[in-house]
């Protein structure tokens, strides 16, 4: 689907999709295992795209999702690393970096596009809506960043509705999306939602503790990125519930390198890290329990892909990178 006029715009937005650094692909292995895990027989009375329609068709269609939600995924990688300056992206040099931060965000912008023309392929306004809506999340996400008041940043609840726009969304309604094009019901498609939205939630959330846990070798960025840009996350909201002193440290903003450090100090004597854990482990239960609860079939395959959803709630929340 990547395919430009321009030798340039092609390498830039062909970057993060090229053999070895391709990075994990999660987004499009979950919702190809959804896929799966969904198609079974319905009503003839389906909406478009049902099993009305040719099994190799309807496949192709739910593929077509996955590929646009990787590509919304990268685009928005590529805006972020030139808001954040960043010098490295799933270990190699950061788009921006290699290439400039005007060709990077013209990449970003032309995967969107790319994107919002295979989505209108598929012709159905329901799933164009969902997506078109995922995309001013991450924007609405990006700006409560950017502009938090300092109450703001030191909500749990305005830390987590930021998280699912920025992460949880993209997963939670292309989950939706394939329901839909399965032409499966609205308690089915708002379980396959649930299911991305916990998974998203719960995979922000133990990326939060990577950031203070991790190494820059493994998680392929520089560890402590979102302490030194000032955003603060789950497991520094759950320390200052223990220290409050932690407060006036936050406010400042950790533009000195020392009330990083002070910050840290606190963090290690808090279970803050801990408390992330188990908040993350809590949102990959909900996230099992919404595969548990779709309607039962004993279709082999079906089975299989249910098993896979579930172990990925495990592998979520024990990952090391």
């Amino acid at each position: 689907m990547v395919v430009a006029e321009v030798p340039k715009l092609a390498s830039a937005a062909e970057y993060f999709f090229k053999m070895g650094v391709e990075g994990k692909r999660f987004r499009p292995t979950v919702l190809l295992l959804m896929a799966s895990a969904l198609n079974f027989p319905i009503p003839k009375s389906a909406s478009d795209g049902g099993t009305g329609a040719p099994s190799s068709e309807l496949r192709t269609r739910q593929q077509t999702i996955a590929e646009i939600t990787e590509m919304i995924h990268v685009a928005s990688l590529l805006h972020d690393d030139v808001l954040d300056d960043a010098e490295t992206r799933r270990g190699i040099r950061s788009l921006n970096f290699v290439m400039g931060n005007k060709l990077s965000v013209l990449a970003g912008d032309f995967l969107l596009s790319r994107a919002c023309v295979a989505l209108a392929s598929l012709r159905n306004t329901e799933v164009v809506s969902l997506l078109a809506k995922v995309v001013e999340h991450l924007v609405t996400g990006e700006t409560m960043q950017m502009t938090s008041t300092s109450e703001q940043r030191c909500s749990m609840e305005y830390y987590l509705q930021k998280t699912y726009y920025k992460t949880a969304s993209l997963i939670s309604n292309s989950c939706k999306a394939i329901a839909i094009l399965t032409g499966q019901t609205a308690e089915v498609s708002m379980l396959a939602y649930d299911y991305g939205k916990n998974l998203g939630l719960a995979y922000q959330l133990i990326d939060d503790v990577l950031d203070f846990t991790g190494t820059t070798a493994s998680l392929g960025k520089p560890s402590l990125l979102d302490i030194r840009h000032g955003i603060v996350t789950a497991p520094i909201l759950f320390a200052m519930e223990e220290f409050p002193q932690l407060r006036s440290v936050v406010d400042r903003g950790f533009d000195d390198s020392a009330d990083v450090d002070l910050a840290l100090e606190y963090l290690g004597k808090s279970n803050g890290i801990q408390r992330t854990r188990e908040l993350a482990s809590q949102h990959a239960k909900l996230a099992a329990a919404a595969i548990v609860s779709l309607p039962e079939n004993d279709d082999e395959d079906v089975q299989r892909s249910r098993r896979a959803l579930v172990d990925i709630t495990h592998r979520v929340i024990t990952r090391n990178k």
